[in-house]
């Protein structure tokens, strides 16, 4: 039996990878901060939680991620965790470079430390990427222009991971992933937040939706297929780093429409702007291309951007439903 170590299993893709790697039969560890007192929401919505063995880490404690590396002795490492959200990473830059960075680094020293094959996985991230060209696709060799803390973050431990793959011989990926949803979104997150408002105003509520700039353009997937990205990139002979996106991109107004369309409301009776949410410096453009996964792992994504949104509805319907039966 193969046993994997999720960092951060507590969040989205944690969640689902869980799930994904307990239907291939892998024993599963997770970490939290402190996982007496964790949220484990996600896990016990996909009913796994009992399935998940727990630890406490402090990814910016070496000594902390070695002894959770010595505890859970995993054959893969799934390094998810850190500050997560590009809007808070404005409000707490700190937090979120040191968060990213040094989890990073002392999980890899640790694996260096410990000399055990172990496989890693870290999630970069869209963000290095800054501003892709309109009409173009960021692919594995495009330069990197973070336009926020996060994507600092993100760039910084990326180079980390590759430097370590090559200057001692650690199997480290680094899956670059575009947006990507699901239901388990925290809500401060704006896709969330879209979702959210519009079940609540088609159910009967006379709030409106606030929003910072609308035509800037994403290439959003399904958390669940991501996952399966990740799972294929450490099941290679050789380690290497990937694009994981749809190949399309939509503007946050469609994303917009498309949510108020699902539950019969035109948006623009329901939108209003708000200067103050727009970010210090905003990414613009992005677009991913997802050709080297293609060809070298067999993934594609398989849920389109308008099933998409109507599986982020009907999960929102869910919740309202059951809410209003309390």
């Amino acid at each position: 039996m193969k046993k994997a170590l999720i960092c951060g299993v507590t969040g989205q893709d944690g969640a689902y990878l869980a799930r994904l790697l307990l239907g291939k039969g892998y024993q599963v560890w997770g970490t939290s901060r402190d996982a007496q007192v964790a949220s484990f929401a996600n896990l016990e919505r996909l009913g796994i939680r009992q399935l998940v063995r727990v630890l406490s880490m402090a990814q910016s404690d070496f000594r902390s991620v070695l002894n959770t590396l010595s505890r859970s002795e995993p054959d893969e490492i799934y390094f998810l965790s850190g500050q997560s959200s590009v809007g808070l990473s404005f409000d707490q830059p700190a937090e979120s470079i040191e968060s990213v960075i040094y989890g990073a680094l002392n999980l890899l020293e640790a694996v260096r430390f410990l000399g055990r094959p172990v496989r890693i996985y870290h999630a970069s991230s869209s963000e290095c990427f800054g501003d892709v060209i309109p009409g173009e696709q960021a692919c594995e060799i495009t330069p990197f222009r973070p336009r926020s803390p996060y994507g600092v973050a993100k760039a910084s431990a990326h180079w980390l991971i590759a430097n370590y793959r090559e200057a001692y011989g650690l199997y480290c990926c680094n899956g670059i992933l575009f947006n990507h949803e699901s239901p388990l979104r925290p809500a401060r997150f704006v896709t969330r937040k879209i979702v959210a408002t519009a079940c609540r105003i088609a159910s009967g509520s006379e709030e409106r939706l606030s929003l910072g700039r609308l035509d800037i353009v994403r290439d959003w997937g399904w958390s669940p297929d991501f996952v399966e990205a990740m799972w294929r990139m450490l099941q290679q002979d050789a380690p290497d780093d990937y694009v994981i996106a749809t190949g399309k991109s939509h503007t946050l107004e469609s994303f917009v429409a498309t949510a108020f369309e699902q539950v019969g409301l035109d948006w623009r009776s329901h939108v209003e702007i708000d200067p103050t949410l727009f970010r210090p410096s905003e990414i613009a453009y992005s677009a991913g291309n997802p050709d080297k996964a293609m060809k070298g792992l067999g993934w594609k994504a398989q849920v389109a951007f308008p099933e998409l949104i109507a599986n982020l509805v009907r999960a929102e319907q869910s919740i309202l439903a059951m809410n209003s039966k309390l």
